[in-house]
């Protein structure tokens, strides 16, 4: 079959949603499908199709989009200027996928929302489209919103927008694919998804190419003494960072026989870097930026630290158990479903900065618990992250979507 993998976000994607992707994609072409990668350019100038020399620049699109959707004829864009900026990119989107041509394509499989949204309104009417729910958008923005004292949620035009689209999105296309039951829960009863229309089953994760990761190795060495605290993870106000940071304080105040390593990027680098130093941290949190070489560098750990405020089924959380490494996380989300308390890991509530130390502390003090519970979350791992069911779940989805949408085109 020909199948067409789309997203809103940057292609390459700094989280899960590009190596589940490219999961999709090699396993599929080993079985002899055909699989093309569309979504926004990593400069966020253009669309394009990912390894193929087809784009389309914004540039091109925008002044034709700003002057049909004007003030007069769309009023409610323009009370928000990031509302304006959003549904602006979504038609880019739009046009950009009509002009490379989508009748060829057996099924169109959306990896978030606002793509499900664009790709929904231009896709043929007998293409089988199925969405992929990562993560709550709508929440996260409502997370954003909060930090904010003069935001009114009730009477905000960007939350409304969104919770629009969250709602509108997961049901744009025939199925509607979770990866936890909490973020199905969530689809049902904060943003009406019907629960006919949603399958969920966890991601799987390529051993193969994990371990292909962790024998190219790493430079960074471990430091004598040291047992390493590793979190990877983008660095925005969502990962939670800027309470993990305050509890590694406490830890140091009773021991400093640890390091830990924060890998990854984003906005709140610069204000992690300054708190860190501020709490006396400077040379026990060492910000390694984006890399390439994780898999090699859990190798080297001691202990995965994931602090989210929100999260589904990260591939941080997968690729660490992998590894062997007994994980620390909060009750965010689907997290709880991955990491068994007490047996693969310790989890503590949201934003409890005392309790993230205490259970940070505990696996410092106690070998025998932490290695227990590394080799629990190997062992849970490899049976639970099964890439290749994964494949046959996703596969059946294609297969039904495409069913859906022979049923419409004999109805035409």
């Amino acid at each position: 079959m020909n199948i067409l993998l789309a997203c809103y976000w940057p292609l390459p994607h700094l989280g899960g949603v590009w190596p589940y992707m490219l999961q999709i994609k090699t396993r599929l072409e080993r079985m002899g499908h055909t699989v093309d990668l569309f979504g926004n350019g990593p400069d966020i100038a253009k669309y394009y199709m990912v390894y193929q020399n087809r784009e389309v620049n914004k540039v091109e699109l925008l002044p034709a989009l700003k002057a049909k959707l004007n003030e007069q004829v769309a009023p409610a864009l323009h009370a928000d200027s990031w509302v304006f900026s959003v549904e602006t990119d979504r038609y880019c989107m739009e046009l950009s996928a009509a002009s490379f041509g989508l009748k060829k394509y057996d099924v169109i499989h959306c990896q978030d929302v606002i793509s499900a949204i664009a790709l929904s309104r231009v896709k043929s009417q007998h293409t089988g489209l199925v969405v992929s729910v990562h993560g709550s958008l709508a929440r996260e923005v409502m997370f954003s919103l909060q930090k904010d004292p003069n935001v009114d949620m009730n009477h905000s035009p960007i939350w409304k927008y969104y919770k629009a689209i969250e709602n509108l999105g997961a049901t744009a296309g025939d199925v509607t694919l979770t990866s936890t039951q909490w973020m199905g829960d969530l689809l049902k009863n904060e943003f009406g998804v019907p629960s006919r229309q949603i399958r969920t089953f966890p991601y799987g994760l390529d051993e193969e190419k994990f371990y292909a990761d962790v024998n190219r190795g790493t430079y960074i060495q471990k430091p004598p003494g040291k047992k390493v605290i590793i979190c990877p993870a983008r660095l925005v106000y969502i990962k939670g960072i800027q309470h993990l940071i305050p509890a590694l304080a406490n830890v140091k105040s009773v021991r400093n026989d640890w390091v830990c390593w924060i890998v990854g990027d984003g906005d709140q680098r610069q204000q992690l870097e300054l708190q860190a130093a501020e709490l006396g941290l400077k040379e026990d949190v060492i910000f390694l930026g984006h890399r390439d070489d994780v898999p090699a560098l859990l190798m080297k750990a001691d202990i995965f630290a994931h602090p989210s405020l929100q999260d589904n089924q990260p591939f941080s959380v997968m690729e660490a158990q992998l590894a062997g490494l007994p994980s620390v996380v909060t009750a965010a989300g689907g997290l709880p479903e991955a990491v068994r308390h007490g047996e693969t890991g310790l989890v503590s509530p949201i934003g409890d900065v005392e309790k993230l130390g205490d259970n940070l502390h505990l696996l410092l003090a106690n070998d025998q618990l932490r290695l227990t519970y590394g080799k629990n979350a190997k062992e849970w791992a490899t049976k639970q992250w099964s890439l290749s069911l994964m494949i046959k779940r996703v596969l059946n989805c294609y297969e039904y979507a495409i069913e859906k949408g022979k049923a419409r085109r004999s109805h035409e």
